[in-house]
């Protein structure tokens, strides 16, 4: 008996298909994802989400002060507005309020945020 492919879209022996099966697997993964706190470079675009920490010891003391002077911190709205095209896909495009901000991926992977 041979597996489902993706061209035939049905298993053999229950009466839901393999491409129904595989698009519940990702909308329950991604609902665990969007749900759970995560780092904010790892936050998917345009879904605002709400900064709950920052490990500051991550961040030279310089950059930590320009990003509180930005409104950067715990409870803080955001939104990964653009992702950038070089390696790595930095910086990220932040907005916050009316406000876009390019952040280094570095400096998001240090901020907690939990999706809205």
């Amino acid at each position: 008996m041979s597996r489902a492919s993706w061209g035939d879209c049905a298993t053999p022996r229950t009466d839901i298909s393999y491409c129904e099966l595989v698009a519940i697997e990702r909308r329950l993964w991604h609902r665990r994802l969007v749900t759970e706190a995560m780092t904010l470079d790892l936050l998917p675009t345009r879904h605002p989400a709400e900064i709950v920490a920052v490990d500051w010891a991550q961040l030279p003391p310089e950059e930590g002060k320009r990003l509180r002077a930005l409104g950067i911190d715990e409870g803080a709205q955001v939104e990964v507005a653009h992702r950038g095209i070089f390696v790595g896909r930095d910086p990220l495009a932040i907005e916050i309020g009316r406000m876009t901000v390019a952040l280094r991926r570095s400096h998001a992977r240090a901020m907690t945020v939990r999706e809205k």
